[in-house]
């Protein structure tokens, strides 16, 4: 039995299915070179795959087991990453299968000090956050690949060994029926946080270890359920720690205790010890059933090169953040759409080789503004040091009166999407008077526009986006014309004249005060390392 499917037992809710393995053509001698292979079908391995086939290029996915993952995991979706699915018309079924919440308050102690919302103006087309299991999320990704022509899923399929080849990587998989080779111009490696691929090249994988402990109950409870983020310091049911409040699909709670180093991991994880904390929390009169129970630590890793030759490394494979801040999945979900216009460019001819180094620069900027940030939220939740609880719990007692205080709180500030400022392929303002709007290097900005959104009118190239004026774009860029009036042009600091250049993964490469042929056309090769 796989690893996974040894705890269908405990899992009440959700019933987990064996994809079907298949004898591999390469056995029988009719295997063929591969454009792309992606090692893993986590979160990111599915969404490089899908986003590849929408650039038509065709994927073969390689993954040890037969099912999804097991527990909630990652459960926190951020609104960039809906934006992502949404091109596979994935994003309605998350949105309408999870918790959507936005709204989230701090407790000291049984008093609340802090209430925050992550989605403070209107307008749209996504939520801040979904909060919808892991399981499911990659469900739903698994369905789309099945259905996809250009995407090959290959389960109960390991890799044991990588040989890299100056025009691409050798493969050698064991399957069922026995081991095989297979020749792949680009070797992606999803692999996660013990990646195969990593360790068969030997690449280091440095950072920190948090010996800090934390129990994961995530239990279906009767009666009412918050859907806010609810985060206690020191509760009255857990006084000498914190714990984490979140509301899933399928009635599912998920309450997150801090536990400490000393504690004892198994003895935590007894049901009589889990349902003893549920009962100070919750009360004599609550009933749950058990969902999943774990008791996990964590660590901040990167590597130092997400690009070695033609093998490159996306996700937890890369880099791995703590939990507080749900930077990690998120974070594989934007390596993946990250990457994907870059491959499909230099497998057409369209860009060089060069343009992928890009990847490993702005993804791995990404990653140590990632680490930096749930390293702070870390070390706000867990302190290493007495002067470190003696900040902390003084700025907790003034937050309740004092803003000043309340913007010093680190409960787990969460993902938005990263910028990679100062990256070669972003063309930096001539303008100097923008108030504000998304500048080179940051994501674009939703807003409504017309009888949708912003986001669904951009394409899976580049894109100009023109305010107020029609405008003639080089061969090859679409063109969105956004008025004057309404939430957009706000959004923007737009006038009419304005024109924004979106890069595939809709992140914005240049901008301009009025449109310029010649400037653009400069910025569109300096977006394609052209």
């Amino acid at each position: 039995m796989s690893r996974r499917l040894a705890v269908r037992e405990i899992m009440s809710s959700y019933e987990y299915r064996r994809y079907p393995y298949r004898r591999p053509v390469e056995l029988d001698g009719k295997g063929e070179r591969r454009p792309v292979v992606i090692v893993g079908a986590g979160i990111a391995g599915p969404t490089l795959a899908l986003s590849l086939a929408a650039h038509g290029v065709p994927s073969l996915i390689l993954d040890e087991d037969d099912t999804v993952s097991f527990g909630s995991r990652s459960i926190c979706q951020a609104k960039h990453s809906l934006e992502v699915w949404d091109r596979f018309g994935i994003s309605s079924r998350i949105v309408d299968k999870g918790i959507t919440w936005d709204q989230g308050e701090v407790y000291l102690r049984d008093q609340p000090i802090y209430r925050f919302n992550l989605a403070p103006e209107p307008g749209h087309k996504f939520p801040a956050f979904v909060n919808l299991q892991q399981y499911y999320v990659e469900e739903f990704l698994y369905e789309r690949c099945l259905e996809e022509t250009l995407i090959e899923m290959r389960f109960r399929n390991k890799v044991t060994g990588v040989v890299p080849r100056n025009d691409g990587v050798t493969v050698e998989v064991e399957s069922p029926d026995g081991r095989y080779t297979l020749e792949a111009d680009w070797l992606v490696a999803c692999d996660g946080v013990r990646s195969q691929v990593r360790r068969a090249l030997s690449l280091p994988y440095p950072g920190e270890v948090f010996h800090d402990q934390f129990l994961i109950a995530d239990i279906r409870l009767k009666g009412d359920l918050p859907r806010e983020r609810r985060f206690w310091f020191y509760p009255p049911f857990h006084p000498t720690n914190s714990v984490l409040l979140h509301r899933q699909a399928d009635d599912i709670l998920r309450a997150d205790f801090q536990l400490g180093r000393d504690a004892d991991p198994e003895e935590e994880k007894k049901p009589e010890n889990v349902d003893r904390r549920l009962r100070q929390m919750f009360g004599p009169g609550a009933a749950w059933e058990h969902e999943w129970t774990s008791v996990y630590t964590f660590s901040c890793r990167m590597m130092e090169r997400f690009v070695h030759g033609r093998t490159i490394f996306a996700g937890d494979a890369a880099h791995v953040v703590s939990p507080f801040g749900a930077r990690g999945g998120n974070g594989a979900v934007a390596d993946a759409d990250n990457l994907a216009w870059k491959l499909a460019l230099v497998l057409k001819g369209e860009a060089p080789a060069a343009l992928i180094g890009s990847y490993c620069s702005e993804r791995r900027a990404a990653a140590c503004e990632n680490i930096l940030q749930s390293t702070r939220s870390t070390d706000f939740i867990t302190p290493r040091f007495p002067a470190s609880r003696i900040f902390r719990d003084a700025t907790l007692a003034l937050a309740r009166d004092f803003p000043f205080a309340r913007a010093l709180i680190n409960s787990g500030r969460l993902s938005v999407p990263t910028a990679h400022v100062g990256s070669d392929l972003d063309t930096p303002d001539s303008d100097a008077d923008w108030a504000g709007g998304p500048a080179p290097g940051r994501a674009m900005v939703d807003a409504p526009l017309g009888a949708g959104w912003l986001v669904e009118r951009l394409g899976l190239g580049f894109t100009l986006l023109a305010f107020g004026e029609a405008v003639a774009p080089p061969s090859g860029v679409a063109t969105v014309n956004v008025g004057t009036e309404g939430l957009a042009p706000q959004r923007y600091d737009a006038r009419p004249g304005t024109a924004y250049l979106i890069r595939p993964d809709r992140y914005v490469a240049a901008r301009w005060r009025r449109f310029d042929p010649a400037a653009v056309e400069a910025a569109l090769g300096r977006a394609m390392a052209n």
